[in-house]
Parts: structure tokens; C-alpha cells; sequence
């Protein structure tokens, strides 16, 4: 399903991303741990096409990923990415958020929201929402609108260890469940190992 193949990308004159190969096959996770700074976050944005690669190849479903310098809106519609740095707009209820983004049929968005143990939130303030729950009611937007693949940055930090095992169940049932492929970077190794 994806394929990435000698994937380079510099910022300035310091290669950020070097000759990055790789396979991922449909429902399968991927999950790559780094140090601060080491490009984990470019590579998920140049997958993602947010970020225009300087040399090598991306090909989703056999057709190339573009990136910004190629196409008027950046990312791909199937390609869904979750940013450490999420955010949901103030003074709404969570099934008004996700509604904004839901083409799925109530059952489908119902089993979603199961997923990625939401249901319970939905007639909540955004605003009165833990950290955790935000970023769970991201997952569960991006989910809505069907994604192939789901790329992650960052999934479990700012969690407690209650949390970051809720975060890898989800994780887990994303690809199970749902058949949706995942890639997930992390700065602890240790995040990985589920």
C-alpha cells in the first residue's frame, strides 16, 4: 500500500531525512522511535504530503504522494495525519466537532467513537476536555474521514501510563478493526512495543 523509497530531505544545509526505504502493507502498523530533532516528524509530513521531498519516491496505492510544490492543497485524502500539536476549537460540543468532518453513516461513526472511546464524550464542552480526551476526539475526527493510512506524531506524549495504555488499544484497534493502516513516531522506544 505504501512504499517509500530513498526518501531524502534537508532543511537548510542539514539533511533532516537521508536514503529512507521502506514498506507498509494495508492494516499493518509501523512505529519508529528517535531522539528530539532526529526527523521524525519531517518524515510523517513528507509521507503525508505536507512537505515537499528533495529527492526519492512515495507512492501510495501505486500512485506518487505529491507534496506542496505540486499540488494546491497540500496531503493526500487518504493519508490521515495527527500533529503533536492538535487542537480543537473552543465552546463547541465534541458531536458538533466531529460533525463538521462525518460523511459516515451513524453506525459507522458510532463504532469510531467506540474505538477510540469517545462515546461517553460526545455531548461535552471542548473546552472541559482533558488533554488525553482531545487527542482521542482528533483520532476519532481524522477516523471519520476514512483514512487508509493514519499517520501519528507523538501519540503518547503529555499521557499518564492509564492513558498511554488506552492510546495503544486504540492503536491496536485502529489496524484491527478498522483495517487501517499506521505509522506512529515516538521519542521513547519504549511507546513502540505495542
Amino acid at each position: 500500500m505504501l512504499s517509500v523509497k530513498d526518501l531524502s530531505k534537508s532543511i537548510g544545509a542539514v539533511p533532516v531525512v537521508s536514503a529512507i526505504s521502506f514498506n507498509l502493507g494495508a492494516g499493518r502498523k509501523l512505529a519508529l522511535a528517535g531522539e528530539t530533532g532526529s526527523g521524525k516528524t519531517t518524515l510523517l509530513k513528507l509521507i503525508g504530503g505536507y512537505i515537499q521531498p528533495d529527492s526519492g519516491k512515495i507512492l501510495f496505492k501505486g500512485k506518487p504522494v505529491l507534496g506542496p510544490e505540486e499540488k494546491l492543497i497540500p496531503g493526500h485524502r487518504e493519508i490521515g495525519y495527527v500533529s503533536q500539536h492538535f487542537e480543537l476549537r473552543n465552546n463547541y460540543r465534541v458531536e458538533e466537532e466531529l460533525s463538521y468532518t462525518n460523511q459516515l453513516t451513524d453506525e459507522a461513526a458510532a463504532k469510531i467513537y467506540e474505538i477510540c472511546h469517545i462515546s461517553h464524550l460526545l455531548k461535552r464542552w471542548t473546552d472541559e476536555l482533558s488533554g488525553g480526551e482531545k487527542q482521542r476526539i482528533v483520532i476519532a475526527r481524522v477516523l471519520i474521514s476514512s483514512p487508509a493510512l493514519l499517520l501519528l506524531d507523538e501519540p503518547f506524549s503529555n499521557l499518564d501510563l492509564q492513558h498511554k495504555e488506552d492510546m495503544k488499544i486504540i492503536i491496536r484497534d485502529v489496524g484491527m478493526e478498522l483495517g487501517i493502516a499506521c505509522i506512529m513516531i515516538s521519542h521513547d522506544p519504549l511507546d513502540t512495543l505495542s
